[in-house]
């Protein structure tokens, strides 16, 4: 069964535009599963303008200037709260919502601090490559202090991919015991089945001659062991598919999230894992795939 969860919300971004809003009515439905309060929160950056206030008059933005600025954030979080309660989640969740003037990355790493889990969408209004991660999320990837869950504007929930699996990438790293974790207890709040998928990037460091191909498959098979004991036990209504493979591992994981409704990965791995740009295979699964990405993150 699901593991106790301290009674803190899910925390969700929102600039107004179709991908915020595809990650605020996933955010909704993962908030009632966890039977947790929603925030959504909308945050005002003086970036918006192309110029310095300084270009202005007395170096003040104009009074008209700022009430469109406000108007566009009412907006946004209307539309928002409106999502929400149309996703289809519980009745009894509680929404709130908040307006702060600032940084995006920085206002909603900080709110991170006290979240269950932050979703953003992969990018906002400003995004003009769909398949790139935006900066926001980017950023949030690097900095949040809770796990980060990246919705894609392309998702959809229905019934059909409601049944698919939740597929996590274990590699024996510290945040990849983390997500190990999220994904049994998002795997039995779905009710859904598992599929566990270790790469094993380190092969070309040992001696095949010396291990064998047969050999290398058992540690393999070994470390992906020793990673899920104890959580079968915990779990045990959680079907476990258990999938072994070499070398690239944001391949063989995009692979298994083409047939997934959830990926789950650590925000830093170990070996070649870390050497990567953005320090993670996290942040390249979430760029490339199409189910919703949850980065777990080391408080």
């Amino acid at each position: 069964m699901p593991e106790d969860i301290k009674p803190r919300g899910v925390v969700v971004g929102t600039d107004g535009s179709t991908c915020s809003l595809v990650a605020v009515r996933w955010a909704a439905r993962e908030a009632a599963m966890r039977h947790a309060g929603l925030h959504i929160v909308h945050v005002v950056s003086s970036l918006v303008f192309p110029v310095s206030t300084l270009a202005w008059p007395g170096g003040r933005v104009p009074d008209e200037v700022l009430e469109i600025q406000e108007n566009e954030a009412r907006n946004a979080i209307t539309d928002a709260v409106a999502a929400a309660r149309e996703a289809g989640a519980d009745e009894s969740l509680e929404v709130s919502c908040e307006t702060a003037h600032g940084g995006a990355v920085p206002t909603l790493a900080g709110r991170s601090d006290e979240a269950q889990m932050l979703v953003v969408g992969c990018h906002g209004r400003t995004g003009r490559h769909r398949r790139l991660l935006g900066s926001v999320s980017t950023g949030l990837i690097s900095h949040a202090h809770c796990p980060v869950a990246v919705v894609h504007e392309e998702f959809s929930e229905t019934p059909e991919s409601a049944q698919l699996p939740v597929v996590v990438g274990i590699d024996g790293s510290r945040t990849s015991e983390s997500a190990t974790a999220i994904a049994f207890n998002e795997a039995s709040w779905r009710g859904a089945p598992l599929v566990a998928v270790h790469v094993w990037s380190d092969a070309d460091l040992l001696p095949v001659d010396v291990m064998g191909p047969a050999g290398l498959r058992r540690a393999a098979d070994r470390t992906l062991a020793d990673c899920l004991a104890g959580w079968l036990d915990r779990f045990p209504e959680v079907p476990v598919t258990r999938v072994v493979r070499f070398h690239d591992p944001v391949g063989n994981l995009l692979e298994q999230a083409e047939h997934a409704q959830l990926v789950v990965v650590g925000s830093h791995g170990r070996g070649g894992f870390t050497g990567m740009v953005l320090g993670s295979v996290g942040a390249a699964v979430a760029q490339a795939a199409r189910a919703p990405v949850i980065i777990a993150r080391k408080r």
